[in-house]
């Protein structure tokens, strides 16, 4: 028996409207009657009225029953807060105080509480029937700012944090004072200069060593050049470290600092970012340009090792090379000095200032006056402002 064809669908598909056995094949909810059809959607709506009004019924319940309003600030908990207050995170939550549990917004609220800078990430939870619980996770400084007159903290993303000098003594925090890390820059730039300083970080304590302890200040105005304030005695000096490198930099600086000192009484600054050489800077801002292979015991008699003299610094290149070498002596008074800055700003008080001896001539090698180089940067002599 041929088989019947039929396009039930409208789409041009013929489909057989019965099998080979001559059996009609309709879908088995589908009524063959037109009263079965309309008994049929009949009953759908009512079921679908009812499911409405029952979830209408439910929502009116949970709205009006008393059981699941959140009566006062006591019924929200807060885990995590140390340095921030419940005085700074209960305004997040004013609107909600009186309002049923289930009408709070939740992913607003966290939002929010994200906005204060001590928190880095917030869970916000209901708790029923009644309450709301909130976990908090504080940002971890990793650095001392100073802006101005104003001495804060910083994390690892940037984010400038304020501390009243009495819980910055009890923290006991040793970091170094960066400068360069304003509040008005864009929250990415100062991303980009803290991972500077963080790498130097690593890079100095690599290998288990403490090398970022000699460490008083750096200065990330530039993210391409760190410089860093490295206490001596009697002066401090500021060595120009760039933007890599940083362990190979800082052990050719603890290699010949001594000799240099000692050559050069008046050195206020090291520039190691060339390969081959190493730029010193004299307090009177003459330039002497030394290769980085060691200064020679007499200056006035160049001889192998000794420094030669150039008028202007070759372009520093970034490249493998430049020699090491162990620490030099003077390590642990340098250590000393710069934990004593960290320990006055802890303490809000001023750190003692160094002066660096100034000479107008010198009996070293003529060279041309270098431009106008930052030499200065030294430990803060604010005092810790309350909050900032």
């Amino acid at each position: 028996m041929p088989l019947e064809f039929d396009d039930p669908d409208g789409d041009g598909m013929l489909r057989p409207t019965s099998d080979r056995f001559g059996k009609s094949k309709r879908r088995w909810w589908r009524p063959e009657s037109r009263a079965g059809r309309i008994f049929l959607a009949a009953g759908a709506l009512i079921v679908l009225g009812a499911f409405t009004t029952l979830a209408l019924m439910m929502r009116h319940y949970l709205e009006r029953d008393a059981r699941f309003r959140i009566a006062g600030s006591e019924d929200i908990q807060a885990t995590g807060l140390t340095e921030v207050s419940r005085a700074q995170m209960l305004p997040v939550f004013g609107e909600d105080i009186g309002r049923n549990i289930f009408f709070v917004p939740i992913s607003q609220r966290r939002k929010q509480l994200e906005q204060i800078p001590w928190v880095e990430h917030a869970t916000v939870m209901r708790l029923l029937p009644d309450q709301i619980r909130v976990s908090v996770v504080e940002r971890q400084p990793v650095a001392f700012t100073r802006h101005g007159e104003q001495i804060g903290l910083v994390d690892a993303n940037g984010v400038l944090l304020t501390m009243s000098p009495a819980s910055m003594s009890r923290h006991h925090y040793s970091f170094p004072v960066l400068t360069g890390i304003d509040p008005g820059d864009r929250a990415d730039s100062r991303k980009e200069r803290m991972d500077v300083y963080l790498r130097l970080m690593s890079e100095l304590d690599a290998g288990g060593k403490h090398n970022s302890e000699q460490v008083s200040e750096i200065d990330l105005t530039d993210p391409e050049d760190a410089r860093v304030l490295m206490p001596e005695q009697g002066a401090d000096i500021l060595a120009h470290f760039g933007a890599d490198r940083f362990l190979e930099r800082y052990e050719r600086y603890q290699a010949h600092i001594a000799e240099w000192r000692q050559q050069y009484p008046h050195l206020a600054a090291v520039d190691l970012r060339y390969d081959n050489q190493v730029v010193l800077e004299m307090a009177s801002g003459k330039e002497t340009s030394q290769p980085s292979g060691g200064a020679g015991a007499d200056a006035a008699a160049p001889g192998p090792g000794a420094p030669t003299v150039t008028k202007k610094p070759a372009e520093p290149k970034h490249s493998t090379g430049a020699p090491t070498a162990k620490k030099s002596k003077p390590a642990q008074d340098k250590k000393h000095a710069a934990q004593q800055k960290r320990a006055a700003i802890q303490n809000g008080s001023k750190p003692q200032s160094k002066t660096k001896q100034n000479s107008a001539s010198t009996t070293r090698p003529a060279t041309t006056t270098s431009g106008n180089k930052d030499r200065s940067l030294r430990a803060s002599a604010a005092t810790v402002a309350q909050g900032g």
